[in-house]
């Protein structure tokens, strides 16, 4: 039996899981990385992207768009957008890169600081980045 930890996601409409996991694959900003048991204390922001998370009894997987993971003696998970990966198809994974090219587009028009924008430029990538990844149809929004 292998060594498991306390694990939550929550989205700001409801709780999507909470278990006790092997290991999570998390979309990191800074980089992609696993939380399992004893892993050293962090908190890191989420870049849009699949969540895997392993448990005994499989893997189940997530989409998420944004948020902030805090990995300590448990692994929490607080996202802007979550759905089970199963739950997403064509329709809702559109819907997602069009919201985040409205964000694109209404943060190019109005920032003051050209970080601002190239940050809009990465999640839009991230979200164009996500059908790819689990097997859709990637949206191509012009930039």
């Amino acid at each position: 039996m292998a060594e498991t930890m306390q694990f939550d996601l929550v989205s700001p409409e409801r709780l999507l899981m909470s278990a006790e996991v092997i290991s999570v694959q998390i979309p990191g900003a800074a980089g992609d990385l696993t939380a399992m048991p004893h892993h050293a204390p962090l908190i890191t922001t989420l870049r849009p992207g699949v969540l895997t998370v392993e448990t005994e009894k499989g893997t189940e997987q997530f989409v998420v768009t944004g948020g902030f993971a805090e990995i300590g003696e448990s692994l929490s998970i607080l996202a802007e957008q979550a759905l089970p990966r199963a739950d997403m198809d064509q329709a809702t994974y559109e819907a997602l890169v069009d919201e985040a090219h409205r964000v694109y587009q209404q943060t190019k028009e109005t920032a003051e600081h050209p970080g601002l924008v190239d940050d809009a430029v990465k999640m839009l990538q991230d979200m164009v980045a996500i059908g790819t990844h689990i097997g859709l149809d990637p949206k191509q929004p012009s930039l």
